[in-house]
């Protein structure tokens, strides 16, 4: 059984046939799911996936990408949903610098405001990097991240990064990429973390691994990055699927 740790199921993509995404995602053997949402849309379509579904948890917050839109009420809306007890995390948040919408500034503010709440409610928080590594890596440690630990998402730092945020209590998650014929990044990531230190997500729709590249991604497809890890660090993938799942239950408390 596997847990795919990070997925976007309350996206447009999935509204037209999500029972049969999940029908496929139970096939596949994939135990539990975890949805993220980072804006108000997604993160009321969160809720109301938890409260339907019973192996589906969620995790919200609000996306670098749009932190120009957050305000303190939303803030204050998240941390008053975040005691739902299917709520396992708070994010995504953190850094994006590939996209221009939100001033550094203000993405810096509202990621330190996210760590500040997630401390408060004890919750594990969920890391967006994109072109941001030091400045991200920084943050977490200014604000005292260590104490509640999280994830990684989508890691794409080098193997040195990796063992920084493994130290400050944080998991590392690797998704589609790590399947992909030519990054090699994700796979030496792969073979570098500890094993009971490592996760494995689709983020779904995005990240299609290999062979589905350019189609629309869904849990099920976790398995594909689950194979593809338990080969390249030479175990099998029974044992990989139940490592993994045991770390992402023990980090979530579920």
């Amino acid at each position: 059984m596997l847990i795919d740790t990070h997925v976007h199921l309350n996206a447009d993509q999935y509204d037209e046939d999500l029972e049969a995404v999940l029908d496929r995602a139970e096939e596949a053997g994939i135990e539990k799911m975890v949805v993220v949402g980072f804006d108000r849309k997604t993160i009321e379509r969160t809720m109301d996936l938890i409260d339907r579904y019973d192996n589906i948890y969620g995790v919200i917050g609000w996306h670098p990408v749009d932190a120009i839109d957050c305000t303190d009420e939303d803030l204050k809306w998240i941390e008053g949903l975040s005691s739902h007890e299917k709520i396992v995390g708070i994010g995504e948040t953190g850094l994006d610098y590939h996209w221009d919408k939100s001033p550094k500034d203000i993405q810096k503010e509202v990621f330190r405001k996210q760590i500040a709440l997630a401390k408060r409610v004890n919750l594990p928080i969920i890391i967006h990097n994109r072109e941001a590594t030091r400045d991200c890596v920084d943050i977490l440690k200014e604000e005292g991240a260590e104490e509640i630990g999280g994830i990684m998402h989508a890691f794409s730092g080098t193997p040195d990064v990796a063992d920084e945020v493994i130290d400050m209590n944080f998991h590392v998650s690797l998704g589609g990429p790590v399947t992909f014929k030519n990054a090699q990044d994700p796979k030496d990531i792969a073979k570098h973390v500890p094993i009971d230190r490592l996760l494995v997500e689709t983020d779904a729709p995005f990240l299609t691994p290999h062979p589905y590249r350019g189609k629309r991604n869904e849990p099920a497809l976790v398995k594909l990055v689950a194979e593809k890890i338990a080969e390249l660090r030479e175990m099998s993938y029974e044992d990989l699927a139940k490592q993994t799942t045991e770390n992402a239950e023990a980090l979530f408390k579920i």
